[in-house]
């Protein structure tokens, strides 16, 4: 009878697979600390911005086709976002890093533009006047997930840093 992979030990990294991570691999999670409480407001938002703009775009799209695109495209970033904070690992928080910049720059463009034009948006976004509608959470999350990400990122191995 064969023993369980499980139980086997890799002998590349001289860990055992199905084992707890270790430090190194504990290091990577983006989900400990406010990063829990960023994945619950980006999963909040998520949802909502996702049900807003399939309700708006089956419904009145033609009424206000860049409002609605605009939030269809802010559920997208919200979900990927999400994805990139309970994936963890470098490669999801570098990923991360550049959808909080690209959401932050949208909220910050769409806000300043529904205030400077309010015509030009016969209804609202999610990120319109900065979020107002949301409390603000469009332009404080990528803010604060910006920070987090980079005060996530994983020390280089000293080996790398000594060369």
């Amino acid at each position: 009878m064969t023993e369980p992979t499980t139980d086997r030990a890799d002998a590349a990294t001289g860990t055992t697979r199905g084992a707890a991570p270790g430090p190194a691999a504990a290091d990577t999670r983006l989900v400990r600390g406010p990063g829990l409480l960023l994945v619950w407001l980006y999963g909040v938002m998520s949802v909502g911005a996702v049900s807003r703009s399939v309700l708006h775009i089956l419904t009145d799209f033609d009424e206000a086709p860049l409002a609605h695109g605009l939030s269809a495209f802010a559920a997208v970033v919200y979900v990927f976002i999400t994805y990139t904070l309970v994936r963890g690992g470098e490669t999801a928080r570098k990923a991360g890093l550049v959808c909080c910049a690209a959401e932050l720059a949208g909220v910050l463009i769409v806000g300043t533009w529904t205030l400077v034009d309010p015509s030009a948006f016969p209804d609202s976004t999610v990120w319109s006047g900065y979020g107002w509608g949301y409390v603000f959470l469009p332009v404080l999350l990528p803010v604060t997930g910006l920070l987090w990400l980079r005060r996530s990122r994983t020390p280089a191995p000293a080996a790398a840093t000594a060369a």
